[in-house]
Parts: structure tokens; C-alpha cells; sequence
């Protein structure tokens, strides 16, 4: 593996992934290393617009359309992520299997259809490490319910949120050399230092 991997938080909501990636960044800023930290939907200046049109609380889009759009932000970013493969630690909040996890195990969107762009977009580009963020629906809602603002992802129904957590434990399982779980049920402080550990072990 690469001393500059490729290293991805995924999760659903309320999993801390978020904070963690955060603590991750800060972390190699104070030991001085190259890394970029992008997200997902997001990452860009375009990509930004379009994270902002998925997540608008009034956007009414189908399944399809936000599938194409959560790709068409992918598309923005891959350049971004080429040119620094190899040269920087990328931190990546979100990525290619979030789409699995939420269009196709939680939407019920053709899964060859979202590999075979995907597959496309990314080419050559290899994730080398996920963390995988999981939570219980009992504190995800109470997380959820402390958030001052709740975009439209934030506002489904438990049993699609428990669709998706399946769908990443299925993709995770057929990866266990590449994903750590974390539970993310447990302490906050604990769960980082198990992950700051991997991250040094990592670069």
C-alpha cells in the first residue's frame, strides 16, 4: 500500500464519520503531512453547487436523478483525485460504495448500472482503506434530533437508514481486508484512537 492511500469514512448518518475525518486532518496538519480532505457529495467549487441542490431540504428528485447527480459531483472531483493519488494523503468523507449503499440498497437502483459508471468515472482511481462508521437507529435519531439544521438525507425513515447500514455491512464484508469497523455506539474518544492508530499504520 501506499505511504499517500486513499482513505475513506463511510457511514449513515450520525455515525460520527464526519468528526472523525475532521480529527484525522487535523492530526496530519499538526505532523506536517501533504493530505487533501474532500467529501461527498462536494469536494469542488461544482461539486459544492450540486451538493447543494441533492441536499436542498425542497428538491423533490427521483431516484435516478440522484443517483446521476450524486455522480455527476463524482465526475467534478476525479481530476482532483488524480492528480494527488500518490502525492498526497487523500481523506475522503464518503465515495464510491456510499452509492451503492444508499441507491442501490437503499433506493433499489440497478446495481450494474451504478457500477458500470462508476466503474467508468473512476478508472485507474483505487481506494486503499475505509473506515466504516456504524450506529444503532436509537442514537442516530437522538444525533440527528441535536443537528440545528437537517438537510433531505437526514430526514428518511429508520428502515431506509437500516437498508443502507446493511448494504455497507454486505459491501464491507466482501472487503474485510480493506474496512475497519468502528462502532460508533461507543465512546466518542475511544473510537479515536483506534482509528488514529490504523491512520499511522497506514502512512
Amino acid at each position: 500500500m501506499s505511504k499517500k492511500p486513499i482513505i475513506v469514512f463511510e457511514g449513515i448518518e450520525g455515525t460520527g464519520k464526519s468528526h472523525h475525518i475532521n480529527k484525522i486532518a487535523n492530526y496530519l496538519r499538526k505532523k506536517k503531512k501533504q493530505f487533501i480532505k474532500i467529501r461527498e457529495p462536494g469536494g469542488n467549487k461544482n461539486s459544492e453547487k450540486i451538493r447543494r441542490l441533492i441536499l436542498d431540504s425542497k428538491s423533490t428528485f427521483n431516484k435516478h436523478t440522484d443517483l446521476l447527480l450524486y455522480l455527476s459531483a463524482r465526475s467534478e472531483n476525479v481530476q482532483l483525485i488524480k492528480e494527488n493519488a500518490g502525492k498526497k494523503i487523500i481523506l475522503i468523507d464518503r465515495f464510491s460504495d456510499s452509492t451503492i449503499a444508499y441507491q442501490h440498497y437503499g433506493m433499489g437502483v440497478n446495481l450494474t448500472f451504478i457500477k458500470n459508471i462508476n466503474n467508468f468515472l473512476l478508472k485507474d482511481v483505487n481506494v486503499d482503506f475505509t473506515f466504516l462508521n456504524l450506529v444503532n437507529m436509537k442514537n442516530m435519531k437522538k444525533r440527528l434530533s441535536m443537528r440545528k439544521k437537517l438537510n433531505r438525507y437526514d430526514k428518511f425513515n429508520n428502515r431506509f437508514y437500516a437498508k443502507v447500514q446493511n448494504g455497507f455491512i454486505k459491501i464491507c464484508n466482501g472487503k474485510p481486508k480493506r474496512y475497519m469497523k468502528i462502532n460508533s455506539n461507543l465512546d466518542i474518544n475511544y473510537n479515536e484512537k483506534i482509528i488514529l492508530n490504523k491512520i499511522n499504520s497506514l502512512i
